[in-house]
């Protein structure tokens, strides 16, 4: 006769064995490798659950770091980005070895200080495809690649001070593209997308049609290469105006001193 199954009963915690620290349902956790050459795992606890020989064990959805990926890690990919993925599994508690902490990548790039135990995320993953989501993101610079916080980059006031003055003045065109102030929602809050392909405005506050949205930083955030200068010269920086501000005789720009500072800082 084959031996029941051993009940089983659902924890509120565990504290990870050799520690103090304490994780729950919804913590997110540092799992040790089989291979010890590998950096640890990366998984958010779903369950915690222990027999009644009090093995306990965790419910884990996987993060990915890019690389584990189908389509493995590109240059936008930051040092410390993860992909949530609908990859689940069940292992022993006792491969915790720390606990850590998966920002959204807006809370990442605020973030003063990171420290070992900081990772972000903007993507989830389904492992069996590659797919993600979601499938766009928006792109800065002028290699239009999607934003690594990893990397220093400069800010142009003449375009920053652009954005204001869209805001009283919209449907102006800057450095060839068209702006058009989105109606307000939890993805856009009301901000211009600027557009190459022609745009149809229904009416005021209704959606608009475009073919091309990319982020308005893109238009005052530069990669020091992609503007002839190196990282050093960067970081001396006072102000940076980009080319086309400097030198468009086309676009009527307001005055405004230049006092913000115009380095955008990396996140290492």
């Amino acid at each position: 006769m084959a031996k029941p199954r051993p009940a089983k009963k659902d924890l509120e915690a565990y504290t990870i064995r050799g520690t103090t620290k304490v994780v729950r349902a919804g913590d997110c956790v540092l799992m040790r490798p089989s291979d010890t050459g590998k950096p640890p795992y990366v998984a958010r606890i779903e369950k915690i659950e222990a027999d009644n020989r009090n093995n306990v064990k965790v419910r884990v959805r996987w993060y990915y770091r890019p690389e584990e990926s189908i389509g493995g890690r590109r240059q936008f990919h930051g040092a410390k980005e993860l992909f949530l993925s609908d990859h689940y599994d069940v292992q022993s508690a006792h491969t915790i070895e720390g606990k850590c902490t998966v920002h959204s990548f807006k809370n990442y790039t605020k973030l003063e200080n990171v420290g070992a135990e900081d990772y972000y995320c903007r993507f989830e993953y389904k492992a069996a495809t590659g797919g993600f989501t979601p499938d766009r993101v928006a792109v800065y610079c002028k290699c239009e690649m999607p934003y690594n916080p990893d990397d220093l980059m400069v800010q142009c006031e003449g375009c920053k001070d652009w954005y204001s003055y869209l805001d009283i003045h919209p449907l102006k065109s800057m450095h060839g593209y068209w702006f058009v102030k989105l109606p307000m929602s939890s993805s856009s809050n009301g901000t211009f997308s600027p557009c190459k392909s022609k745009v149809e405005v229904e009416a005021v506050g209704k959606l608009i049609t475009v073919d091309v949205i990319i982020a308005f930083d893109y238009f005052f955030r530069y990669h020091p290469a992609c503007v002839g200068m190196t990282i050093e010269e960067a970081k001396k920086l006072d102000r940076f105006v980009c080319a086309e501000c400097s030198s468009d005789d086309d676009v009527k720009k307001p005055q405004t001193a230049f006092t913000a500072s115009s380095v955008a800082d990396a996140k290492v």
